[in-house]
């Protein structure tokens, strides 16, 4: 029974509930709840839906928890890291973007800039048409100098020598055929080559580039014409081929000379066509390049020469020729057109050049300057001084020279600036300042002569001393008692610092520049000496107005200027000639001056014919001078070195009295003799003056007689 009961109970509990199980819900038990929660949850999609509001809440929690934890754990720190990254990246981007963007605005808006001060591309200006054309004529219209775009006839590409474009690659761009405008690799080259050797010693200019800026640029050295050039540079590689480029190179190239292009350069210094080149030609003309004016063969053909055997060393490195032609092509040099009569006169039509831009505006004209130079005595100073040097030069230490010869109203007659155009073109006629020495000595003499010394004063030669300056002579010794003019005559030191000393220093400087010394002069003791420096070119006019009879003169070289059609734009105006000295004085020093050249320190300069001079030599020998005339002409001669070095023991008596000897006699060939101041007006007076005392002497005597 009991077991049934049992049985009964437990059958009951499955469907029936007790009082006790009605009061506690299933939902209460912490058993049945903690399991589904923990394992089940995410996978059993009911309870999900149930308790969704309860697993967004637990989620959140779980986020952030694991946010915390993850910041102090090494796999969280690998994953911040990389977003982090990718955040720098992105932004690396987004300004390399804009930087991009702002960059091709900025090169768009600079080629904008650049191109609008480029000329117009369609039409390129005519090489050398910014340079006028200047015409010299001597006084005889023989055009000595022509300077001036000179320009021959256009050569296509066939036409060229192949020699000439392979003598130009090897030199200026080897690989021209190769790259696009721009070499990166002799760029490159030229840059470590000037850096090795501290200064510009090589370039990286391609034949493109130099054609850029030969057809449309200026010479200026800015940042903005070589991005100009850049962008012509491209602009030419894409127009043109490189066969037209080289064409257009070798066609419009300044060659030197004036002269502008291939045919024209080949014509002025070899005299034939640019067709038919030699291998030495080529290799010349290509060597003209780096220096035109410099290396000119007309000028200086030995530079030119020497330039061209460096050609001829790249051609052979580059394969062009082999080193065997090398060797025998370095033993002759081309032979070129030597314009003599022109290299004479450069250093006249230069500086008449300039002083045409002083008496009209020129600039930017193309004229012709009709001046006074004569070409006979210009061709007689050049060969005399040149003589000179080489025969005398190295022996004793002269490395220059300088000869100007003027008319006695002052035209200039002839001009020689120095032993050699091509080696220097500085004037030392008209631009160096040297001392005179002893040539100096006609100023205090003609202010001793004014203050009433007569040539036949005694004066003692003997040592003296002024406030220290203790003047000797140049043979270091003294010969006692002499007449002024016996002083003169063998330049005597100490006579003439006394003679000074008596009428004084300040009135030599007065008769100095009366007669037309324009440099600075100041009343030193020394200054009778010569110690003060002069220019040639005023030496020349103080002995020409004595020369001319006691008259001013005013050097002057150009008569008159004109345009190439015609207008006369300048015309030389006789200027009045002012006496300066009396007829007494000059009569007096002119018979002390022909007395040096018969007697004295300045026998070397006696000519057939009479003549007046004064030796000149400053101290240690570092200048020597010879001042003199003639009936038609005053010429000084100057020799010595530029840096100042003493030559050996040369005199104003030795070297330049044998040039200014040489001189005179070549450039009065054919003229006859005339006694000196024959042009002189008052000698004319005097010779009338005479025959009417011989008229009226005569006359007398016929009435006696009759």
């Amino acid at each position: 029974m009991a077991n049934k009961k049992n049985t009964k109970g437990s059958s009951a509990s499955g469907s029936k509930k007790t009082p006790a199980e009605k009061r506690t819900p299933k939902k209460a038990s912490p058993k049945k709840k903690a399991a589904p929660k923990k394992k089940a949850a995410p996978k059993k999609a009911g309870v999900i839906y149930k308790k969704a509001p309860a697993k967004k809440k637990v989620k959140r929690n779980k986020k952030a928890s694991s946010k915390s934890s993850l910041s102090h754990s090494p796999q969280s720190s690998i994953t911040q890291d990389g977003k982090s990254k990718k955040s720098i990246l992105k932004k690396l981007f987004y300004y390399a973007a804009v930087a991009g963007v702002w960059g091709v605005i900025a090169v768009i808006f600079l080629i904008a800039f650049l191109a609008r001060e480029i000329p117009d591309l369609d039409n390129p200006p005519a090489p050398g048409a910014e340079t006028p054309t200047v015409i010299v004529k001597a006084r005889n219209g023989y055009t000595l100098v022509r300077s001036g775009p000179i320009y021959g006839d256009w050569l296509a590409f066939d036409q060229i020598p192949e020699i000439m474009v392979k003598s130009l690659m090897a030199t200026e761009d080897k690989n021209f055929f190769k790259h696009s405008g721009i070499d990166g690799m002799g760029l490159m080259r030229a840059i470590y080559v000037n850096l090795s050797a501290g200064g510009v010693r090589a370039g990286g200019s391609t034949i493109t580039q130099q054609l850029a800026k030969n057809l449309f640029l200026t010479e200026r050295r800015t940042l903005t014409r070589k991005a100009q050039e850049l962008l012509l540079t491209f602009w030419l590689e894409q127009k043109f081929t490189k066969k037209q480029i080289m064409t257009l190179y070798l066609n419009r190239v300044y060659f030197g000379g004036g002269t502008y292009g291939l045919d024209a350069a080949s014509r002025k210094y070899f005299g034939h066509e640019g067709a038919s080149l030699s291998v030495t030609e080529a290799a010349m003309l290509t060597g003209l390049l780096k220096a035109p004016s410099r290396y000119a063969p007309h000028i200086n053909p030995e530079g030119a020469w020497k330039r061209a055997q460096v050609v001829l060393l790249r051609m052979a490195k580059e394969g062009v020729i082999t080193n065997e032609a090398r060797r025998s092509l370095a033993e002759t040099p081309p032979i070129t057109l030597k314009n003599q009569q022109g290299l004479e006169a450069r250093y006249f039509s230069d500086w008449v050049t300039k002083e045409a831009r002083k008496v009209v505006n020129v600039a930017g004209k193309s004229i012709i300057i009709h001046t006074t130079l004569d070409p006979g005595s210009q061709r007689a100073a050049a060969e005399s001084l040149k003589k000179g040097l080489k025969r005398e030069g190295e022996k004793y230490a002269v490395s220059e020279g300088a000869l100007l010869s003027l008319d006695h109203d002052g035209a200039v007659r002839a001009m020689i600036g120095g032993s050699g155009y091509g080696r220097t073109q500085y004037n030392r006629a008209v631009q160096a300042k040297r001392q005179p020495g002893s040539a100096f000595k006609v100023f205090p003499y003609i202010a001793a002569l004014e203050q009433g010394v007569k040539p036949t004063d005694t004066y003692i030669d003997e040592p003296i001393d002024i406030d220290g300056y203790k003047p000797m002579n140049y043979s270091k010794k003294y010969f006692g008692a002499l007449t002024v003019k016996q002083a003169f005559i063998g330049s005597t030191n100490t006579v003439a610092v006394k003679l000074a000393e008596k009428v004084g220093r300040e009135n030599v400087v007065e008769v100095a520049k009366r007669l037309g010394i324009k440099t600075t002069v100041l009343p030193h003791a020394s200054l009778p000496l010569g110690t003060e420096e002069v220019r040639l070119l005023d030496l020349a006019a103080a002995y020409a107005s004595l020369a001319n009879g006691g008259y001013s003169v005013h050097p002057y070289a150009i008569l008159e200027v004109n345009t190439l059609e015609g207008e006369i734009i300048y015309r030389h105006e006789v200027q009045p000639q002012l006496p300066v000295l009396t007829h007494p004085i000059v009569r007096q020093m002119t018979t002390m001056l022909s007395a040096v050249l018969t007697e004295g320190t300045g026998k070397n300069a006696r000519i057939d014919r009479p003549a007046a001079g004064k030796t000149g030599t400053s101290q240690d020998s570092r200048d020597a001078v010879f001042a003199g005339f003639t009936s038609d002409m005053t010429t000084v001669v100057w020799v010595g070195n530029d840096n100042g070095s003493p030559m050996k023991l040369v005199t104003g008596g030795g070297l330049p009295a044998r040039v200014w000897k040489d001189y005179n006699i070549m450039a009065h060939a054919g003229s006859p003799v005339r006694p000196l101041l024959a042009d002189a007006g008052y000698l004319d007076d005097q010779n009338k003056g005479r025959d009417q005392r011989k008229k009226k002497k005569k006359s007398f005597f016929k009435r006696l007689f009759n």
